[in-house]
């Protein structure tokens, strides 16, 4: 809570080590401290991160200014004032730091949020006095990243929806239409069959305890935002086995790993400690552990073309074409065409499994409505058949 400059108070939430220096952050707005709590660590944590799309905008306008011969502490004012809100602090922070003589890689840890690969190529770009071409090759790797988790999105939201649009109908069927409907075939004294009687007891049991059912379902969608980790990490590990699945979760795997080393690289980073951070940036357990042997046996004194062939998990056509570039001592072209070439994989096989899981779903909504529809028809039929052999 602060006093606005014109009277009256603000209330809102900012990052900050401590109250003094968020009064300070303050002041700069014109606003004086009343009063702060600190809010959970869980809160604070997922406040932390820099989101891909601000990091994406953020090293746009720096390449833009840094290029064009700006100074990086004008280049952080004026980025400030048009990356998002959310950012806005951070880039006024970070400038305040490089003001003060701190690096832009030191004023990117100390404010935090920024992931190691950010941090390396920042370090790497000082080194070598290309700040511009760091902060444009991490654009693209952000915005790559952003287009691959677009795909993974998809594959979750489209069935999720119809999924979710499919219980919905099943239960409306079950907890409305089918107890009216048993009530008034009881009454005139038709047998239900056995199928009908247990989708009856199911609708009826959903329809007198709704409300235990609902704090019940309510329960482990908390638990699941609370988890969320470890619900991300188990379905991750489902999408990873599953026969149509696994071969999108490793292009999307592989794209994220050759976007981070195709930046790395390009910046002078060596490849022994490009692969250390990029092995990092990927979560698919096989490939993180074949490329961090890679790695070892790399700083042992062995060679990328006589080791790439032990990474079983990338495809062999990329493992000849890696050992193609390392020969003709252009594998930072290689890492980048790569890339380019995973992005496209990950949309063709995300296209084909969604027209595969089209058909699938259309008959999962068939057999959970067409079983309720079912149970109702059956004793209808049986009615209209007594009907027409009494008359």
């Amino acid at each position: 809570m602060a006093a606005k400059p014109g009277g009256g108070r603000s209330f809102g939430v900012r990052q900050a080590r401590d109250e003094r220096h968020l009064a300070g952050e303050l002041r700069k707005d014109r606003m004086a401290l009343l009063r702060s709590v600190k809010l959970p660590v869980s809160v604070r944590e997922s406040e932390s991160e820099v989101k891909l799309k601000d990091q994406a905008e953020l090293n746009t306008q720096l390449a833009q200014l840094l290029s064009r011969g700006s100074p990086l502490v004008e280049a952080l004012e004026v980025t400030g004032a048009s990356v998002s809100r959310q950012m806005r602090p951070r880039a006024l922070r970070m400038r305040d730091l490089v003001a003060g003589g701190s690096s832009f890689a030191e004023a990117c840890e100390q404010i935090g949020g920024f992931d190691r690969v950010t941090v390396a190529l920042y370090r790497a770009a000082e080194r070598t006095g290309d700040l511009a071409g760091a902060a444009k090759q991490l654009a693209i790797a952000a915005r790559r990243q952003l287009q691959v988790q677009g795909k993974a999105a998809t594959l979750m939201i489209y069935p999720a929806i119809l999924l979710s649009i499919t219980m919905l109908a099943a239960a409306f069927l079950l907890t409305r239409i089918l107890p009216q409907i048993g009530a008034a075939l009881a009454q005139a004294g038709v047998e239900l069959p056995l199928f009908t009687r247990m989708l009856l007891a199911i609708g009826v049991f959903l329809r007198d305890n709704l409300l235990w059912i609902l704090i019940v379902l309510f329960a482990l969608i908390g638990a699941a935002v609370l988890f969320r980790k470890v619900v991300g990490a188990a379905i991750f590990t489902v999408m990873r086995k599953a026969p149509a699945i696994r071969q999108v979760v490793l292009a999307q795997e592989s794209a994220r790993f050759f976007s981070v080393m195709a930046a790395l690289t390009r910046c002078g980073v060596p490849l022994a400690d490009a692969l250390g951070i990029a092995s990092d940036a990927i979560s698919h357990p096989e490939m993180r552990e074949q490329l961090e042997k890679l790695r070892a046996r790399l700083i042992e004194g062995g060679v990328l073309r006589n080791l790439i062939d032990d990474v079983s998990a990338l495809p062999i056509t990329t493992r000849r074409l890696m050992i193609a570039a390392e020969r003709a001592g252009d594998l930072q072209s290689a890492f980048d065409t790569l890339a380019t070439d995973m992005m496209e994989e990950v949309e063709t096989r995300s296209s084909r499994l969604i027209a595969l899981m089209e058909p699938a779903v259309i008959v999962f909504l068939f057999v959970v409505v067409g079983s309720v529809i079912l149970g109702v028809m059956i004793p209808l039929l049986n009615l209209s058949s007594s009907v027409g052999l009494g008359g």
